[in-house]
């Protein structure tokens, strides 16, 4: 072999090998930056009292990705919680699920990255996730209301006094205006007791007068008529 030939095969085999090498460091580099299924990672926690569930992305190669999420019940898929597209990166970008979790319930994140026809990663993230064993909602202790204590028993007070109106006076039987019933004064008393000029007095004692003598000269002609009757 000529050396001209010689130098020709010696560089060829150093260009292939140069090409082997290159080949082979891009291949590292892909790998590398190709998005993996060990790159996502989800968690369930609370927001105040309201319970979420975040994934996050940490792959490099910012390839986008489909991620959703299902709340299982024995082995299979309850319902679907939700789907959301995230693009990650080196330092990780995650993504929000409200989900009202129960304690200790299991959810499966499931990651499609790539085309849907040629998918870079279809797989769900293992293990499936366990809420933990406390919910968001902290129970508040029931209050046992304060059993209402009974007031003493107030002494009772004596029946008060009726207030009874003293019995009124009898009222009089004869109304006014009226004459009374007691026994009125004799005439004689009565017209002794006048005095006037409309008194009777004189009068009464003229008649009585007049009766005076002719009772007396009754008995005059009564004694003369018995003396006539015993003389004869």
């Amino acid at each position: 072999m000529s050396p001209s030939r010689r130098t020709a095969a010696r560089s060829a085999r150093a260009l292939g090998v140069a090409s082997a090498a290159a080949a082979l460091a891009l291949g590292v580099a892909g790998n590398a930056l190709a998005c993996n299924i060990s790159e996502f990672s989800a968690k369930a926690s609370c927001e105040g009292d309201k319970g979420v569930i975040t994934v996050t992305d940490v792959d490099a190669s910012g390839t986008p990705a489909l991620v959703s999420v299902y709340l299982e019940n024995n082995g299979s898929d309850d319902h679907k919680v939700g789907e959301q597209t995230v693009t990650g990166s080196r330092e990780g970008v995650t993504i929000t699920f409200a989900e009202d979790w129960k304690p200790g319930a299991t959810y499966r994140v499931h990651v499609l990255a790539g085309d849907k026809k040629n998918p870079i990663v279809d797989k769900d993230i293992t293990p499936f996730l366990t809420t933990p064993s406390q919910g968001c909602k902290k129970d508040t202790p029931t209050t046992r209301p304060a059993t209402p204590t009974k007031p003493a028993p107030t002494p009772s007070a004596s029946t008060p006094a009726t207030d009874t109106p003293a019995p009124s006076a009898p009222a009089s039987t004869a109304p006014a205006g009226t004459v009374s019933n007691a026994p009125s004064p004799a005439a004689g008393d009565s017209n002794l007791a006048e005095t006037g000029a409309n008194s009777n007095t004189g009068l009464i004692a003229g008649v009585a007068g007049a009766l005076v003598v002719l009772g007396g000269g009754a008995v005059f002609f009564g004694m003369r008529r018995r003396g006539a009757k015993s003389g004869s």
